[in-house]
């Protein structure tokens, strides 16, 4: 349902948050909403396309806190917390990308994308990750990028999966720290619930490891693959001890 609305207590689900939070955002005007027919509503693209705009500019303290939360709302789906072996493997990385420009660095983002064989519009995504950096730059500082459709749709993937892209030379991406960018990875999830979290997750990477300059000098996939998810491991909560008798 491309145009569905979301109530209150199903944003708050969406989000990962309690609904005092979600009644703190309503009562700034913080969030997009519409009136109809006096319950208050909430357009899912709207809304996604704010979060993740939202989540790429959050603060450390403010990160690690929505992090947590997007954490234990994805346990069922990743009951061990890492996201990186479940989404990613290295031959959905390519650290050779010829792109000289922002929508060349789309075009073969998008084509990385499509050789996993599990996108089935590659143009209707290309162009929603068009109209997302449309919004605002998904580039962040340190010379990544975090490329995702505007709009969610159910049936645009075959499962959830992340891609990673490195270009030969950096990209000038509308980073807020003025730098170019050089890494790239593209958030393809067919399951909305994880979304949000994979976004948390990879910035938390980028924000609390060094992470990003091994990617940056990483000779080929395999060892861009295992950098990541090393990285991931020193972000997550240590295991509880197993008792034994």
């Amino acid at each position: 349902m491309p145009h569905r609305t979301l109530t209150i207590d199903e944003l708050a689900d969406h989000l990962h948050v309690a609904r005092r939070h979600v009644d703190r955002l309503i009562k700034d005007g913080d969030i997009p909403c519409v009136l109809r027919g006096g319950r208050m509503l909430f357009p899912r693209d709207e809304v996604d396309a704010w979060a993740s705009q939202r989540l790429l500019r959050l603060p450390g303290q403010s990160l690690d806190w929505y992090h947590e939360k997007t954490m234990q709302g994805t346990r069922t789906l990743f009951p061990r917390a890492a996201l990186i072996p479940s989404l990613l493997e290295p031959g959905h990385i390519d650290l050779a990308l010829p792109a000289k420009t922002r929508p060349a660095v789309i075009r073969d983002m998008v084509n990385l994308a499509e050789r996993t064989g599990r996108v089935f519009d590659a143009r209707e995504l290309r162009d929603s990750v068009e109209a997302r950096e449309a919004l605002c730059s998904t580039a962040l500082p340190g010379g990544l990028a975090l490329l995702h459709a505007r709009q969610h749709r159910q049936f645009r993937f075959e499962g959830s999966f992340i891609v990673l892209g490195r270009t030969v030379q950096t990209v000038p991406f509308g980073a807020p720290d003025g730098r170019a960018s050089q890494l790239f990875f593209l958030v393809c999830c067919e399951d909305e619930r994880i979304h949000l979290h994979t976004l948390a997750r990879i910035c938390l990477l980028a924000l609390k490891t060094k992470v990003l300059a091994q990617l940056l000098t990483a000779p080929d996939a395999s060892a861009a693959y295992e950098a990541l998810v090393e990285a991931e491991k020193t972000v997550l909560p240590v295991p509880a001890p197993t008792l034994t008798r």
